[in-house]
């Protein structure tokens, strides 16, 4: 089977991980806790501004969901959360959706400590730039914005220029992995200091008792040319023999030209009784699908993490992903070594075809492969550390420029 670090490109920089702030105990004293950093959090507000679709159910996605829950976590660290959205089509908003953000940033007080949304900020460096001398600001970068698939290249340009405008203003930029943060650092050109990791949090779920322990493949993503669900029909074409059904799981309305070849490629192979383009699923309904999945597939293009590899992960399921990105960070080991997934390399149309035909083949491997999955599940790090380290992240931005003067 293929390894999981043999073939990834690596850049040089180790990104620092931020200093946490440690949970306080009812017994401890008062001065203890301003020792460990807890600070209450009457004291303290961040202003989280957030896409104007953060709660669309029919539009899920990765980093909307991360946004929700930090919002929910972030007060048990010291930090009262004011969430502000925007609507309009991030990044590239029209004049109505930059005026309101504008509004919005201008009437908030001088020195507040203001946390952006990336796909929000980083298309308007022109907004950024005017308040980052009132406001202490900190960038949150879901995904750099030259990075998401099918773009025109000088659209891809133009925000890549935006996005590296914005992250050179702000005093601190929050990525979602330690690929991100490297990404982040050399691409642009940040000073490393100012750029940190709060990655994703996953909650332990029941361990899902699958289907019949191999046939029952699960894709939970939004159907986009990022994801690259059309690799994933390919592949699975490739291996019609075998007895396998796959419920592509995720939002169908991002890109409605994509979903539609996606259709006409699922039929021209003859694969739609097998085959499911669900749409998006939540709460007991998506819970429901994991459990009754025995593999985990992703063939993403590009990454910063993999949520929905940890949300397999947290449920014992074994994963079989492209090798990009962020992915081997969220795919990670079991602590006695074991991987609980298979990395193919994205260059490589014939691989995953291959690992999925190892995966029916080799009872050995999926036997491995579960017992990693059951103890990469107990070792996740939940969302109190992703909050965590963001509280800590905003604790020591520092005073705005025109306050500090």
């Amino acid at each position: 089977m293929t390894g999981a670090t043999t073939r990834r490109a690596r850049l040089s920089y180790v990104p620092v991980q931020p200093t946490a702030v440690v949970e306080a105990t009812a017994g401890e004293k008062a001065d203890d806790i301003e020792k460990a950093g807890i600070i209450p959090m009457s004291l303290r507000t961040v202003h989280f501004v957030l896409p104007g679709g953060v709660d669309d159910p029919a539009a899920p996605s990765g980093g909307n969901a991360y946004d929700r829950r930090v919002c929910l976590d972030l007060p048990g660290f010291g930090w009262q959360v004011t969430r502000h959205t925007a609507p309009g089509g991030w990044p590239r908003p029209d004049r109505a959706a930059r005026d309101h953000l504008a509004r919005t940033l201008s009437d908030l007080p001088d020195d507040a400590v203001v946390l952006l949304d990336g796909i929000v900020a980083c298309g308007i460096p022109e907004i950024i730039a005017s308040e980052a001398d009132r406001l202490r600001l900190a960038v949150l970068v879901h995904l750099p914005l030259g990075d998401e698939t099918g773009l025109e290249p000088a659209v891809a340009a133009d925000l890549d220029a935006r996005e590296r405008a914005v992250l050179r203003t702000v005093p601190a930029v929050v990525a979602t992995s330690d690929w991100a943060v490297r990404r982040l650092v050399s691409h642009h050109g940040l000073a490393p200091e100012r750029v940190h990791v709060a990655a994703p949090g996953a909650d332990i779920a029941p361990l899902a008792p699958g289907t019949d322990g191999v046939s029952r493949l699960v894709c939970v993503a939004a159907v986009t040319p990022r994801k690259g669900q059309h690799r994933l029909v390919e592949a699975l074409a490739a291996v019609r023999e075998l007895p396998w059904t796959c419920e592509l799981v995720g939002g169908l309305g991002h890109d409605p030209g994509y979903v539609g070849r996606l259709r006409t490629l699922i039929d021209r192979h003859g694969l739609a009784d097998r085959l499911h383009l669900t749409g998006p699923r939540s709460g007991a309904d998506l819970d429901a699908t994991y459990a009754a999945a025995d593999l985990m597939v992703l063939t993403s293009y590009a990454e910063t993490y993999g949520m929905a590899v940890t949300e397999a992960l947290a449920r014992g399921i074994p994963v079989l992903a492209t090798d990009v990105g962020g992915v081997p960070e969220a795919v990670g080991r079991a602590p006695d070594g074991g991987v609980p997934g298979i990395l193919v390399p994205p260059e490589d149309p014939a691989a995953f075809a291959a690992e999925l035909r190892g995966w029916f083949g080799e009872p050995d491997v999926r036997r491995r492969l579960k017992a990693a999955a059951r103890g990469r599940r107990a070792a996740l790090d939940g969302w109190a550390a992703t909050a965590r380290s963001l509280a800590a992240v905003l604790a020591r931005l520092p005073e705005a420029p025109r306050r500090a003067a």
